[in-house]
């Protein structure tokens, strides 16, 4: 590893974590996949959560290119709008709201969640208020719980909920992003603070791992999915069709989770 060149130092890390995830998370990406796979073929949805900058993820599963309906993607502004960074609907107040117990089980109030639908939770840290109440209230109303987090990360902080858990401790399976504890990554000579974070690789590595994965299932057990599909591959035309295609789809399966 070249600690001269910081770009390089990131790349390298940035490779590390993939090669962890291959030789590490296979099994737990596969565990992953099938009970997503289980919700979807049995008519019900796989709810994404994240707060803060994991919010990247739930988008990345869907929607977006190379992706398909079954998944239902719950993004709480007051959580994870984090341009204004500050004023009216700052960081400060997304990242004390994050902190503020049984915010989860509010949110998740507005959605009727049952089996046979499951739950994947975002977290780098795992320790969060709000990520253990929605992991913990999913539990509660018999949904199993997909945890995306850094191990590493969770296994050295303390616990920040009431209940005194983690989530990697509520979670049906725990799928490690192979994210070094921290998140930043790279040193630079007379510079204080370590830079470059990693989550962002592991995590999109992961939810993307998992995605395929469920669309080889979805599609060996007879129900292919609607991808997304970019104009690249198929023309404009029927990019345009096929987007319609699954956003409508998107719509008939979410409808129960409005009492529909």
């Amino acid at each position: 590893m070249d600690n001269t060149n910081p770009i390089s130092t990131y790349l390298d890390q940035a490779q590390t974590i993939l090669e962890r995830i291959r030789s590490t998370q296979m099994d737990a990406i596969e565990r992953a996949a099938q009970v997503c796979a289980n919700s979807i073929l049995n008519g019900g949805l796989v709810h994404l959560f994240g707060t803060g900058h994991s919010r990247i993820f739930v988008e990345e599963m869907f929607p977006r290119h190379g992706s398909f309906p079954g998944f239902h993607p719950i993004v709480e502004l007051s959580l994870t709008y984090h341009n204004p960074v500050v004023g009216a609907n700052g960081q400060r107040q997304a990242m004390y709201l994050e902190h503020v117990e049984g915010f989860g089980k509010v949110i998740l109030r507005n959605f009727v969640l049952t089996p046979p639908d499951s739950f994947m939770v975002f977290s780098h840290s795992g320790v969060n208020e709000v990520v253990m109440d929605v992991a913990l209230e999913a539990r509660r109303l018999g949904l199993p719980v997909i945890a995306v987090v850094s191990v590493e990360h969770a296994s050295a902080v303390r616990a920040r909920h009431s209940s005194g858990k983690k989530l990697m401790d509520v979670a049906d399976v725990v799928v490690d992003t192979c994210v070094p504890a921290g998140d930043a990554m790279v040193r630079i000579d007379g510079l204080e603070d370590p830079v470059g974070p990693g989550s962002t690789i592991g995590g999109a590595a992961v939810t993307n791992a998992i995605k395929v994965r469920l669309a080889q299932l979805l599609t060996e057990a007879g129900q292919p999915p609607l991808v997304l599909t970019s104009s690249y591959f198929v023309g404009e035309e029927e990019s345009r069709k096929r987007f319609d295609a699954t956003y409508d789809d998107f719509r008939r399966r979410v409808k129960k989770v409005y009492g529909g």
